[in-house]
C-alpha cells in the first residue's frame, strides 16, 4: 500500500533506523532521518529538527532502549505520533508527547539493506498505542499484533529466545561440527526441517531424539563426549527441557539439580 501523502522523521541512524527509513521510503512515505545521539546530548540543530517534525505524521525513535526516554524528552512536541521500535519498552518512555506508540518488528535487522527488505516481506509487528501504527504496518505490507505494556517483556523474551538463543545454539553446532569434520551446512538443513516441523505440528509433536524417548544413556554418552564444561552445561539444560516437553521425569544428573 503506497502512502505518498504521509511524512516520517526517523530519529536514529543505526541498523534499525536506516532499515525503517529505507522500508518506509519504498512504501511511499516521505522520510528524513536524524542521528539520535546529538538530539539526546543537546548538540543537534534543534531548529532543523523542529522544522522537520512540524510537518511529520510520524516520528520514529530508533535508539537504544536506555536512550529512548532522553531522546523523546529532547524532541519538540507536535501533532505527530511518536513511536519507538523497542520490543521491551512501554509507552511511558515517550513522555511528554501526547500521541505515542510502539512499533516492533518481529524480525532481525542485521543491516539496513537486509532489514529494509525483511520489513517489507510480510513482517509481523507488535504494536501498541496510537491507531496510526496499524496504517504504518499496512503500508509496509505487514501484519499487526497488539501487545499491551503488561505483556511486552514476555513478548520480547520470546523474541530473544527465537533469535538470539537460536544463534547461540548454532554457535555450539559450529564448534562441534568443526571438531568432527562435518560441514556445518549439513546441520543447517536439519535445523530448517525441524523448524518446518514445528510450524506444521507444534513443538511438542515435532520433538525427536533421545530426550523425546527418555534415552538417558545416550544423553549421558553425549555429555561424556562433549569437549568443554560450557558445551556440557548448555547441552544438559536443553536435554532437560526437551525431556520435560516430552512429559518425562528427567534424572537429576541430566536436569542439573
Amino acid at each position: 500500500m503506497k502512502n505518498s501523502s504521509r511524512q516520517c522523521v526517523v530519529v536514529g541512524t543505526g541498523r534499525a533506523g536506516n532499515a525503517f527509513r529505507r522500508a518506509l521510503a519504498s512504501a511511499g512515505w516521505l522520510v528524513s532521518s536524524i542521528p539520535a545521539r546529538p538530539v539526546a546530548a543537546g548538540t543537534a540543530d534543534m531548529a532543523d529538527v523542529a522544522e522537520r517534525i512540524a510537518s511529520a505524521d510520524l516520528v520514529i525513535i530508533a535508539a537504544a532502549d536506555a536512550a529512548i526516554a532522553s531522546v523523546a524528552a529532547a524532541l519538540p512536541t507536535s501533532s505527530a505520533v511518536y513511536a519507538h521500535v523497542s520490543g521491551a519498552s512501554d509507552l511511558d518512555v515517550l513522555a511528554p508527547h501526547r500521541r505515542v506508540g510502539s512499533l516492533h518488528p518481529l524480525m532481525s535487522l542485521p543491516d539496513a539493506e537486509t532489514g529494509a527488505r525483511r520489513l517489507l516481506d510480510h513482517c509481523t509487528f507488535a504494536i501498541d498505542g496510537d491507531p496510526l501504527l496499524r496504517d504504518v504496518v499496512e503500508s509496509l505490507g505487514g501484519h499487526a499484533v497488539e501487545v499491551p505494556a503488561s505483556k511486552r517483556a514476555t513478548y520480547h523474551a520470546a523474541a530473544t529466545i527465537a533469535a538470539n538463543h537460536l544463534t547461540a545454539l548454532c554457535a555450539q553446532v559450529e564448534r562441534l561440527a568443526q571438531d568432527v569434520g562435518v560441514p556445518a551446512e549439513a546441520y543447517w538443513s536439519m535445523m530448517s526441517n525441524t523448524l518446518e516441523n514445528v510450524a506444521t505440528s507444534g513443538a511438542a509433536d515435532a520433538l525427536t531424539g533421545p530426550a523425546s524417548r527418555a534415552d538417558w544413556a545416550t544423553i549421558r554418552a553425549h555429555l561424556a563426549a562433549l569437549p568443554s564444561d560450557e558445551d556440557r552445561q548448555f547441552y544438559r539444560a536443553c536435554c532437560a527441557a526437551a525431556g520435560r516437553l516430552a512429559g518425562h521425569q528427567v534424572p537429576a544428573d541430566i536436569d542439573g539439580s
